[in-house]
């Protein structure tokens, strides 16, 4: 089978090309969000194939997996074909409803009336990352199903040796409340924190933490920023409205204790033995302290943690969901 797919999420596209099919990714000359091609910081497989924009029309497509709004048209442009009526077509959800009042023009739009932008359409199935998607996304006529979160596992890494408390996000400083970034500077008064991720440079500065109390990791290849983050003795998730994070679920695999807020998915995803959750930030701060001043029970949550993990997030059943999926749609 082979698959047009735009990289667009590296965790989550990492874990996808991994299955059996050929994916064929789009490349640009500028690498630009539309055409980044083969990933660069993760381990991709050989079957992943660039194939310039402007080719992908002497491309044989079996099926298009979209991710984002505009790759309807943009793959109609590129491949011309119309996905879900020329080619097969998915489309995954990744996100949360973001929609406020003024985006869409009405109070019934906002969450968790948010609709779908597929609510219209029935011949492009919408695949949901997590149930908290699926169950807050007005899909409307769209066939819904749920794929969770696979992960390649890292491997127990766990060492804890520094007593700080290890976050991963990306664009902190534009991403703001959605990633909890504006509770980093109350969580850093007890415990040090080290942040890790794209654009993290300047947040120490930007959000008035001290920098012996707030250091950043910026752009590490997934395997050095997994081997920096096993070290830490915590890790801590202060994000409020995502799907679910999977540096969260790589971060129980590694075998950290997890500190999170009690938000959309996470609650799924983290057992009362693999860490704490809560909606009150001095809660969080309080757990993340106790546990970076008592090792061997970070190690034991963490333990328990990547069990419960690798049990519901592991790659086999990834892979295995979506075989069946696109095998079924392109029937």
């Amino acid at each position: 089978m082979r698959v047009l797919m735009w990289h667009v999420h590296g965790s989550w596209a990492t874990s996808f090309v991994h299955g059996a099919q050929t994916t064929l990714v789009p490349v640009t000359p500028d690498r630009g969000p539309d055409g980044l091609g083969r990933a660069r910081t993760f381990p991709w497989p050989d079957r992943v194939v660039e194939v310039p924009h402007d080719r992908l029309r002497e491309e044989d497509v079996d099926v298009v997996v979209l991710q984002r709004p505009h790759e309807l048209e943009l793959a109609e442009r590129w491949l011309g074909r119309r996905p879900g009526r020329d080619v097969p077509a998915v489309y995954v959800e990744h996100d949360t409803p973001r929609r406020t009042a003024s985006d869409v023009g009405g109070p019934d739009e906002v969450v968790p009336d948010s609709r779908h932008l597929l609510h219209d359409r029935s011949d492009i199935p919408v695949v949901h990352v997590t149930h908290f998607n699926d169950l807050f996304w007005n899909c409307g006529r769209a066939p819904t199903t749920v794929i969770e979160h696979g992960v390649v596992d890292p491997g127990h890494q766990f060492a804890g040796d520094l007593p700080r408390a290890g976050v991963v996000v990306n664009d902190p400083l534009s991403r703001g409340r959605v990633t909890g970034t504006d509770l980093l500077p109350r969580l850093a008064r007890d415990v040090p924190i080290d942040l890790f991720g794209m654009r993290v440079s300047g947040a120490p500065e930007r959000l008035g933490v001290p920098p012996e109390r707030l250091w950043t990791f910026e752009d590490l290849p997934q395997d050095q920023m997994h081997a920096q983050l096993a070290r830490r003795r915590v890790y801590l998730h202060p994000y409020r409205w995502t799907s679910l994070g999977l540096s969260l679920i790589e971060a129980m695999m590694l075998g950290l204790p997890v500190v999170a807020l009690a938000t959309t998915e996470a609650v799924e995803a983290v057992p009362p033995e693999a860490g704490v959750l809560s909606t009150r930030v001095d809660r969080l701060a309080e757990a993340a302290r106790e546990l970076i001043a008592d090792p061997e029970r970070a190690r034991q949550l963490g333990k328990e943690g990547r069990a419960a993990a690798t049990q519901r997030y592991g790659l086999d059943r990834f892979l295995r969901d979506w075989e069946r999926l696109l095998t079924e749609v392109t029937r």
